[in-house]
């Protein structure tokens, strides 16, 4: 009866049978020995081809699913057919992967827990090495990232991440449309853009489909995007653009501060906007604006700014608006805002492309708290490629194919 059991749970059929199932309650471990009838004929594993017989055999074991608390083994001394097309090739059965010491269903098993633990967590659970486990997740991640078609992308975000904390730097570009993960290299530099251009092809894409990128302004980026993808316009994010104006009013308050102790422990009061206030930060924002300090000053300009950004829809009135904020700018005499002035002007065309594509980091913002939680998850990761593996696995949405 046991044997029906474990013949209809792993797909087997004629002329292969399980031979006997061995029990050891002292290694908690089960196996499962299986054989087939003398004269047996296989289907070729690479081609198909029906009705081969069997040339020679080749012993195997694979790590299956477990059984209750324990460990679960698959023993077979596997055919080996000859093809008159593709020659000798190891027949391939039900539960087997080529290539692999585990069953399909053990493999999907630890997909499955992948997205929801970290792996030295998996391989404690199973007992497993953890490098075992990263062979899985790396190889299935692979095969479904090399079927992943890129065809319809024209708009993509680029945007890096870490690693660990300051560690092993990663640039990922994405799909605005979709919000899915094309590709994520080693690197922050206008390589990173040369080697997502080189693997456009693998996946039906060419760079010139490619219209518009959004990013930060980068030098590195933007020369990366000239070079590599010469058809497409940038918008820069105007998240950043902000937040390097409130970096220029931060610089503004420090120098204030040394001669105007009203100002210490007001920062977070000057980055927030009116509406982000506490009841207490507005009424101490509403006694330092009557004060007649720069700082105070520099906030009503990045207000100012802010609402060029949200209130205007028309590229030309933009245009207008942001010439006259960096005429305000110059005049204001503070260094600080002169040089975010110089900034946005080397920018220009960027800043304006937003007024046009309404394009923002907000996908891309997505996608690294995803990829923050995979990082917190797992501590860090040392290696580079199983990051990106997890980079893929969590934001690509790739298709796997695992058996249910």
């Amino acid at each position: 009866m046991e044997k029906e059991l474990f013949s209809l749970a792993l797909g087997i059929k004629e002329p292969v049978y399980i031979e006997r199932i061995d029990f050891s309650g002292g290694t908690s471990e089960l196996h499962i020995h299986m054989n087939f009838r003398r004269g047996g004929r296989f289907n070729c594993s690479e081609c198909g081809e029906p009705d081969l017989s069997v040339h020679d055999t080749v012993e195997k074991t694979w790590r299956h699913l477990n059984f209750f608390q324990y460990k679960c083994y698959i023993h077979m001394r596997v055919p080996r057919t000859k093809c008159p097309k593709c020659g000798e090739r190891l027949w391939l059965p039900p539960w087997g992967r080529k290539q692999s010491g585990f069953t399909v269903l053990f493999e999907a098993f630890v997909m499955a827990l992948a997205k929801e633990m970290p792996i030295s967590r998996i391989g404690e659970l199973v007992g497993e090495q953890d490098t075992r486990i990263w062979r899985i997740v790396r190889g299935y991640v692979k095969r479904a990232y090399a079927k992943k078609s890129f065809a319809p992308v024209e708009k993509i975000g680029i945007d890096e991440t870490s690693s660990r904390k300051g560690h092993n730097y990663v640039t990922v570009f994405a799909d605005m449309s979709s919000g899915e993960v094309l590709f994520a290299t080693e690197g922050k530099d206008a390589c990173t853009l040369r080697d997502f251009t080189e693997e456009l092809p693998n996946h039906g894409a060419q760079p010139e489909q490619i219209k518009e990128v959004t990013m930060d302004m980068s030098p590195a980026f933007i020369s990366g995007v000239t070079d590599n993808l010469p058809g497409a316009d940038i918008t820069f994010d105007k998240f950043h653009i902000i937040q390097a104006l409130n970096k220029a009013q931060d610089e503004v308050r420090r120098m204030e501060q040394a001669k105007n102790p009203l100002l210490r422990r007001t920062r977070y009061i000057w980055l927030k906007n009116p509406e982000k206030l506490t009841v207490e930060q507005s009424k101490q924002l509403a006694t330092l604006r009557n004060e007649n300090l720069k700082t105070a000053k520099v906030y009503q300009m990045k207000l100012t700014f802010q609402d060029i950004y949200r209130n205007i829809r028309e590229p030309l009135i933009a245009e207008e608006a942001i010439n006259k904020w960096l005429s305000w700018a110059v005049r204001s005499r503070l260094e600080p805002v002169k040089a975010f002035a110089k900034l946005v002007k080397r920018h220009f065309k960027g800043i304006l492309r937003f007024f046009i594509t309404r394009l923002t980091s907000g996908v891309m913002e997505g996608i690294n708290s995803r990829i923050q939680e995979i990082k917190r998850r797992a501590r860090g990761f040392r290696n580079i490629h199983n990051f990106i593996a997890m980079i893929y696995l969590e934001a690509s949405n790739l298709d796997f194919a695992l058996p249910t």
